[in-house]
């Protein structure tokens, strides 16, 4: 098997480790070159290069950030996607249960099975686990513009940001158009979730399947903030469906709206304010490589029954 693997070296120790799991497990893989992105949307241009050299798989090693990238530049192609953890939240990567230690993510992945999986689509650019309005979205591109000026990554800093923007957030009121519904609303969190979690093990949409061809949206009311600390525990526990303000609305397209401009996260990387926000899923366009455990897991994040074939490095 030709294997690429494109790693994103700004993740500090946890890409020095996956580089040092990267270059050990060479052997297993056969033939496995390992690349590095330098800027923002190489791992993309990277990932469409090693599809048109016939490369029959990519391992992001990074973020969600990262991987958005590298599975966007496979889409249309022959060449599978896998995920190597390394970033911070790891949304997807928790979702198809691949562990963040890399040299047991490798070991994993050597003997995983191929699955079709959504892409959810967010104004017309791809995602592959959450697009987010509201709160998430407000903190995300915070705890973003912390960290390019050199302030510390990490899950610690995210939680204090998100705790601090929390005490004077305003919800405001939108309109939503999903799956025969309108809602119109003043709500804290508007989500659209591919995967089940949002990183970190926090899981905003416990049963969401990948390869369903739909989404879950979720739509969290305005909450006064000692009621939103109270209950934030619930997203650990798995039990955010619970909450008297969650509401889960499953559909194969959306559209958001509010009273101005508003921002937006895509698998956690910030975009610019727009009027609206148009959602929509392209079902089983991407070949990902997973754990069989994951891959047959009756309750885990495919669904169950479809037959698997084991993939074993040449």
């Amino acid at each position: 098997m030709r294997v690429c693997a494109i790693l994103n070296p700004r993740a500090g120790l946890a890409a020095r480790r996956a580089l040092a799991a990267l270059e050990q497990s060479r052997p297993a893989w056969g033939t496995l070159k390992i690349t590095l992105t330098r800027y923002a949307g190489h791992a993309r241009e990277l990932a469409e290069a090693a599809a048109l050299e016939g490369y029959e798989l990519v391992l992001a090693a990074g973020g969600d950030g990262t991987a958005n990238e590298v599975a966007s530049g496979l889409l249309g192609t022959r060449t599978a996607f896998a995920v190597v953890p390394v970033g911070s939240g790891n949304g997807l990567a928790r979702t198809l249960r691949i562990p963040r230690d890399p040299w047991r993510a490798l070991a994993l992945l050597e003997t995983g099975v191929p699955r079709k999986m959504d892409i959810g689509l967010a104004n017309g650019r791809p995602f592959l686990n959450v697009v987010g309005a509201g709160l998430d979205a407000e903190v995300g591109a915070a705890f973003h513009a912390r960290g390019l000026k050199g302030g510390r990554r990490g899950i610690l800093p995210y939680v204090l940001l998100a705790v601090s923007h929390a005490v004077s957030y305003r919800a405001p009121q939108w309109s939503l158009d999903a799956g025969g519904e309108r809602v119109s609303k003043r709500a804290t969190i508007v989500a659209f979730v591919n995967g089940r979690e949002w990183g970190a093990s926090a899981v905003i949409a416990p049963g969401a399947r990948l390869d369903d061809g739909l989404l879950d949206i979720i739509v969290i009311d305005e909450t006064p903030y000692l009621e939103m600390l109270a209950n934030a525990p619930r997203l650990w526990l798995g039990m955010i469906e619970g909450f008297r303000r969650y509401r889960r609305i499953a559909a194969p397209e959306a559209v958001l709206t509010a009273e101005a401009p508003f921002i937006h996260h895509r698998d956690g990387e910030p975009e610019e304010a727009s009027a609206s926000l148009t959602v929509t899923v392209r079902p089983r366009v991407l070949e990902v490589l997973v754990p069989r455990a994951t891959a047959e897991d009756p309750s885990g994040p495919f669904i169950g029954g479809a037959s698997v074939r084991a993939t074993e490095p040449a």
